[in-house]
C-alpha cells in the first residue's frame, strides 16, 4: 500500500474534525446575525430560519441607533482597542528583542516571569487593580481600559514575539551594525519587518479578547461616557423585559471589526501559526 493511500484517511479525518470545530463556532454567531433580521415573534418562534417577507424587520437596528449612543459605545472600544493594541505590540516586541537578542543576569527568570502572566488570569488582581486606578483617578476613563488591556496581552505577545525574534538571523542584525545602524533602527528597520506575521498573530488574540470584554468596563468605567459595545448592549436587558431585537443587533454589529481584522490579517495570521511548522 502506497503511503498517499495510508494518509488518506489521516487526512479526510483531521479536515472532518476542523469542519466540524468551524461549524460549532461559527453557528451561534450566524444564528445571532439571522435572528437580528427577524421581528421580536420570528425570533422565538422560528429562530433557526432565515428572514422571510413576513418575517423580516430591522426594528433591532432602528432601536440601537435611536436609544443609547451606540455610535459613542462603538468609538469607545475602537479607541480602546486600538490604543491597547498598539501599546502591546510595541513594548512587547521591545521586550521581545532585548529577551531573544541580548544575554544578562536574570534574562530566563525574566522570561518566566512574564510567562506567569499568561498563566495567572488578570481578573484575579481586580480588587487591587480597582483600588490603584480609584487611588490614581482613572476610574471611568478610557486610560484605565488601555493599562489594564496592555498589561493583559504583553506576555502572551513577549512570548510569542521572542520566538519569533531567535529565528532572525544574527549575521543581518551584525552587518546593521558594521553599516553603523543604532539598536533602535535595527530593531525597527531589520527585525520588526520580519516578524510581522508574528505581530499579526499578536494583534488578532489581543484584540479579540479586549474587544468582546465585558468585565472591566463595567469595574472601571461604566460611566454614560466611557462605555463600550459590550457594555452598551446591556442597556436593551432589563430585569423583567430584555429587547431581544436590539440585543441581537448590536451583537452582530460588535462582531463586524473582529471580521474585518480576521480578513485584513489573514493571510499574515496563518504564516504566523504557521511558521515553523514545516523546516
Amino acid at each position: 500500500m502506497s503511503k498517499a493511500a495510508t494518509s488518506l484517511p489521516r487526512t479526510i479525518g483531521a479536515h472532518a474534525i476542523l469542519l466540524t470545530y468551524t461549524v460549532i463556532a461559527l453557528f451561534p454567531v450566524i444564528v445571532i446575525v439571522v435572528n437580528s433580521f427577524k421581528s421580536r415573534a420570528a425570533i422565538f418562534r422560528s429562530p433557526l430560519t432565515l428572514p422571510t417577507a413576513e418575517t423580516f424587520d430591522l426594528v433591532g437596528y432602528t432601536t440601537v441607533m435611536a436609544q443609547g449612543d451606540f455610535i459613542q459605545y462603538f468609538q469607545n472600544s475602537l479607541t480602546v482597542t486600538v490604543a491597547s493594541l498598539f501599546f502591546v505590540l510595541l513594548f512587547g516586541a521591545m521586550a521581545a528583542f532585548a529577551l531573544s537578542e541580548y544575554r544578562f543576569k536574570g534574562n530566563t527568570i525574566m522570561g518566566l516571569y512574564l510567562a506567569l502572566g499568561i498563566m495567572i488570569p488578570i481578573r484575579l488582581g481586580t480588587v487591587a487593580i480597582l483600588q490603584l486606578m480609584v487611588a490614581s483617578g482613572l476610574v471611568n476613563t478610557l486610560t484605565a481600559l488601555i493599562l489594564v488591556y496592555t498589561a493583559q496581552g504583553l506576555p502572551l505577545a513577549v512570548f510569542i514575539l521572542s520566538e519569533f525574534m531567535k529565528q532572525v538571523s544574527d549575521d543581518l542584525k551584525n552587518a546593521g551594525r558594521i553599516d553603523g545602524l543604532s539598536e533602535y533602527r535595527i530593531f525597527f528597520r531589520l527585525v520588526l519587518p520580519l516578524v510581522r506575521p508574528a505581530m499579526a498573530t499578536v494583534a488578532v488574540f489581543t484584540m479579540i479578547p479586549i474587544w468582546n470584554d465585558l468585565w472591566f468596563p463595567l469595574i472601571l468605567a461604566p460611566g454614560e461616557a466611557t462605555k463600550t459595545v459590550t457594555l452598551g448592549a446591556q442597556v436593551f436587558i432589563g430585569q423583567f423585559v430584555t429587547n431581544w431585537n436590539a440585543v441581537l443587533a448590536a451583537l452582530s454589529l460588535a462582531i463586524l471589526p473582529v471580521l474585518v481584522l480576521y480578513l485584513f490579517f489573514s493571510r499574515q495570521l496563518i504564516r504566523g501559526i504557521t511558521s515553523g511548522a514545516v523546516k
